[in-house]
């Protein structure tokens, strides 16, 4: 029995592969799948727009033959520049500034939190060098600190470990972080940003998720509407929602990598543990072979 177990271990080891291997081929193959999935619905309608822009500029020298291809492009060009340089093209030169306070603060925010939604960005050698040094020392000081508000945030509940483990009444307290995350980070502020910046109600949420997850594609940015009239302090408000935001979402991804390693760690494990049986059991039913002694 001890030989039989001594080599139903080292068959086991023997078998056992590491489920990283595995992480790496999923992670590659999530990634093509979200590919081919934002190719085929991506690519046409970016045709569509490229023909119906092509169509427009060329009905725009039709009404206006006093200009040429040339002239329109260029003016295309200034357009592009100025949009890339955080002035918006609509409305007149009364347009709020980017760079009061609140929009520097809520500047600062998405530099120290990595979402850097790119629709603003430092334009003056100054204030790009100015932006590297906060970056490298604020984002491991953001880090730090969303490192300590979710502890804050997860002081009044169970270790989560001690959720995975031993489920009880910490699940309890999960499902209500989990609920009252959802309602306050996820849930309702689409409806504010709806009201405020005139979205739908999906285009509130796909704001919501791509800022706090970092994301941050800068397609839909808050207070940048020049025809809307703001309250000073939103954009500033709007960061500090997005800090807390990102403290809970970050928990929130955190026990779901969490959940995931384990889970992919049990099914490697069981299917070695099998495995392993199966040997065992198939040298218990093979009769013993007699000793053949060869004479030297």
């Amino acid at each position: 029995q001890g030989q039989i177990s001594s080599m139903a271990i080292l068959t086991m080891h023997s078998r056992q592969i590491s489920w990283t291997p595995l992480l790496v081929l999923g992670y590659l193959f999530y990634l093509l799948l979200g590919a081919m999935v934002f190719q085929l619905l991506e690519k046409q309608a970016e045709t569509h727009f490229r023909d119906q822009f092509q169509l427009e500029k060329l009905k725009f020298l039709q009404n206006y033959t006093c200009l040429d291809r040339q002239a329109l492009e260029h003016f295309v060009q200034v357009l592009m520049e100025a949009w890339e340089k955080g002035v918006n093209p609509e409305g007149n030169s009364t347009n709020p500034s980017n760079w009061d306070f609140s929009n520097s603060f809520f500047f600062a925010g998405t530099v120290v939190t990595t979402i850097g939604y790119g629709n603003l960005s430092p334009s003056t050698v100054a204030g790009q060098i100015f932006c590297v040094f906060y970056a490298l020392f604020g984002v491991p000081l953001n880090l730090a600190f969303l490192n300590q508000l979710g502890k804050a945030l997860n002081a009044h509940l169970l270790t989560l470990e001690r959720w995975v483990q031993k489920p009880g009444r910490a699940q309890v307290q999960l499902a209500i972080f989990l609920t009252t995350g959802t309602l306050l980070f996820l849930v309702f502020p689409p409806l504010v940003f709806s009201y405020v910046e005139g979205w739908s109600y999906g285009e509130g949420f796909y704001f919501t998720f791509i800022t706090l997850s970092t994301i941050g594609f800068g397609d839909y940015v808050v207070g940048t509407n020049p025809n809307k009239h703001y309250i000073p302090v939103y954009r500033s408000l709007t960061a500090i929602w997005i800090v807390f935001g990102l403290a809970w979402l970050a928990l929130v991804f955190n026990v779901g990598a969490d959940l995931m390693e384990r889970y992919l760690q049990l099914k490697w494990h069981k299917s070695d543990l099998s495995l392993a049986e199966g040997d065992t059991t198939k040298l218990e039913d093979e009769p013993e072979q007699p000793r053949i002694h060869i004479p030297s």
